[in-house]
């Protein structure tokens, strides 16, 4: 499928002289190294393009067309850390006919790193997330504390090492309250997002990780004030990336949230898989350069 950019790339080649010391922070010793971070968001079991004669997005989407995207990037970058911030489920026949298999199957292939638990990766209950965990060949993570036999299935924090980068990624769910159907949920208990967005950060941190990544399912932003990914990155001080889903926000560029010399950028790539963020970060000289945001269309 033919492919462009969904939205401009942002900042490329941005300079640390161009935007001061808000963009850089120290690192461990990791040296001169490049990443690529890809993480996509609500994927609803879209696993075909959407129809040719679909008005808004006939022709575009597709497991095919994302999986030779992720092929040719890995080609052309030896650090490729791919996550998804959840709702994997529910959205398209697929879900309801085979119960999330084929969605597991394909993310396996694509090689995922890890992704977060959405509210709609429960629409099979307990058992059907289960299944998928068990099914999968990256890592589950969330603040969701799990009982019987999801209990240890589901981490609340992994490092991923990516050549000599280390990165510390944690996971959040959303409050189930109102979305999540009782029967679905059962005795899985929610903690609150910020508290326990602290001790992921002082836990990895004091674990020298290069990067922290979260992996958000809060939602980008309320009117209401309601804890989202925005008043996350305000609140948590030493996030480096908060990769989000649940509101199916196009960013046109991620927002940039500071705390002193360090910052925080909050991002998110639509849903359906529509598009792929991409980060490309520069680790050089013990600091963090964020270097460009594409979000691209397939």
């Amino acid at each position: 499928m033919n492919r462009r950019n969904f939205i401009k790339r942002v900042g490329a080649g941005i300079a640390l002289s161009a935007l001061g010391n808000s963009v850089a922070h120290a690192f461990g010793s990791v040296g001169a190294e490049d990443l690529v971070i890809l993480h996509t968001n609500d994927f609803h079991s879209r696993m075909e393009p959407f129809p040719a004669g679909d008005p808004k997005y006939g022709g575009r989407g597709g497991v095919a067309a994302r999986m030779k995207l992720i092929q040719e990037i890995r080609s052309k970058h030896k650090n490729v850390l791919l996550v998804d911030a959840g709702d994997i489920f529910q959205g398209t026949p697929y879900f309801n006919l085979f119960g999330g298999e084929p969605e597991i199957r394909a993310m396996n292939e694509m090689g995922y790193d890890a992704t977060a638990i959405g509210n709609h990766d429960f629409d099979a209950g307990l058992e059907g997330l289960e299944r998928a965990i068990d099914r999968a060949e990256f890592p589950y993570l969330s603040h969701y504390q799990f009982q019987g036999t999801l209990k240890g299935k589901v981490h609340p924090w992994k490092i991923i090492q990516k050549g000599r980068v280390k990165v510390g990624v944690f996971g959040l769910g959303i409050n189930p309250k109102g979305l999540i159907s009782p029967s679905m949920f059962g005795d899985t208990r929610f903690s609150d997002p910020i508290a326990h967005a602290k001790e992921m950060v002082e836990i990895l941190r004091s674990q020298g990780v290069d990067l922290v990544v979260c992996l958000s399912h809060l939602g980008y932003q309320y009117s209401d004030g309601t804890v989202s990914d925005v008043v996350l990155a305000e609140k948590v001080e030493g996030i480096d990336f908060v990769i989000g889903g649940h509101t199916h926000t196009f960013l046109e560029q991620p927002t940039l949230i500071t705390h002193g010399n360090r910052s925080t950028w909050v991002c998110q790539a639509g849903w359906a898989g529509l598009a792929m963020g991409r980060i490309d970060v520069k680790l050089h000289s013990k600091k963090v350069y964020f270097w460009q945001a594409d979000y691209t269309q397939f």
